[in-house]
């Protein structure tokens, strides 16, 4: 190199470069946006649930508006919504109070057949063991009673936000059922010219997505909830329909929450009909698991998501570890979306 030239850069690093910056870039704008969400996230919390509940009853509301004005008929939707879902937990709870009696006596003599199975091979666990587990539990209660109370105090707040944002959600879509094209036409309006048709290639494939993803795990739930209440109903274990219940929420947490929710039914099942009830309820959890995996999702989610189980388990633990059980629910239909929006785009410039 002669005196004075400046040095040359090899191609490969100047494109590393370009991408580097590049993605930093795009990093630091993923942090903020992810930052701005964490710090009002009971709204992105709120505007979540209204697009899920538009999802599905908007095809119900499109039905009912052939005959009824368009009002009238979101109006007629939503509130048939909602006096189902107060029906269904009604049927939780009076099943829980038919059966608090018998649950009692049963968790009773569950625990001490617990404690008895544990005091023989193979554990052989010493019986002052268990008793002073059980005492110091109990001081501990004692002890922390005040904390505990501050605590359940606390949980009042809690569940006030909760259902300010339940409220918040049902609030949203009531706009997004009626009018959510009109709406969405409105913000393309607002963009320049130039991105309008990518914006709206983009925006009706993540809408196709996601509703496509909704409607999906909502069957998925249904299956597994079925399922559960009827296998945990044949082998008599109490609290079936709750547990199916259970079951039904939990399955909207892909790969880890329906095992969660049958792993509790098998505790129900271990202090109410012992071991050999409770194994046949961890056999269950292997079994529906591999027809959820193998079957029902395939079969389901397929034509609306295409990811890869591995992604869909790395979006989940991060998608907890970044917003807790909110964030696991919501990772794979956000990356789910995400990809779509993607694919639409690369497809639409070839």
């Amino acid at each position: 190199m002669q005196p004075g030239t400046p040095p040359t850069v090899s191609p490969f690093l100047r494109t590393a470069a370009a991408y580097a910056w590049r993605l930093l870039a795009v990093g630091l704008l993923v942090y903020s946006l992810f930052a701005v969400l964490g710090r009002f996230h009971e709204i992105g919390v709120a505007v979540f649930l209204g697009l899920v509940i538009t999802a599905l009853l908007r095809p119900v509301a499109d039905l009912v508006a052939r005959l009824l004005p368009r009002p009238l008929a979101v109006a007629l939707t939503l509130i048939g919504s909602i006096v189902l879902v107060l029906g269904v937990l009604a049927l939780v709870g009076e099943a829980v109070v038919g059966e608090r009696t018998t649950l009692v006596r049963e968790f009773r003599v569950g625990v001490g057949r617990i404690e008895d199975w544990l005091e023989r091979p193979p554990f052989r666990l010493d019986p002052d063991t268990l008793s002073g587990v059980q005492s110091r539990i109990g001081e501990y209660l004692s002890s922390h009673r005040s904390a505990l109370l501050s605590t359940a105090v606390s949980g009042a707040g809690h569940v006030a936000a909760v259902l300010a944002t339940l409220a918040l959600g049902l609030f949203s879509s009531v706009f997004f059922i009626h009018s959510g094209d009109r709406h969405w036409s409105w913000f393309q309006e607002q963009l320049p010219r130039s991105v309008r048709g990518r914006v709206g290639i983009g925006g009706r494939a993540a809408w196709r997505t996601f509703t496509g993803y909704t409607h999906g795990i909502v069957l998925v739930a249904g299956t597994n909830a079925v399922l559960v209440g009827i296998a945990l109903w044949a082998l008599g274990v109490p609290l079936a329909v709750p547990l199916a219940l259970l079951e039904f929420f939990a399955a909207f947490v892909p790969l880890i929450g329906s095992p969660i929710a049958l792993a509790i039914a098998a505790v129900v099942a271990l202090a109410s009909k012992g071991p050999l009830v409770a194994g046949i309820v961890i056999a269950l959890i292997v079994i529906i698991g591999q027809i959820e995996g193998h079957l029902l999702h395939p079969l389901v989610m397929s034509w609306a998501v295409r990811l890869h189980p591995l992604v869909v388990a790395i979006s989940v633990v991060a998608g907890s570890i970044a917003a807790g059980v909110v964030g696991a629910v919501v990772a794979v239909p956000l990356v789910s979306v995400v990809w779509a929006v993607r694919t639409a785009l690369r497809d639409a410039r070839t």
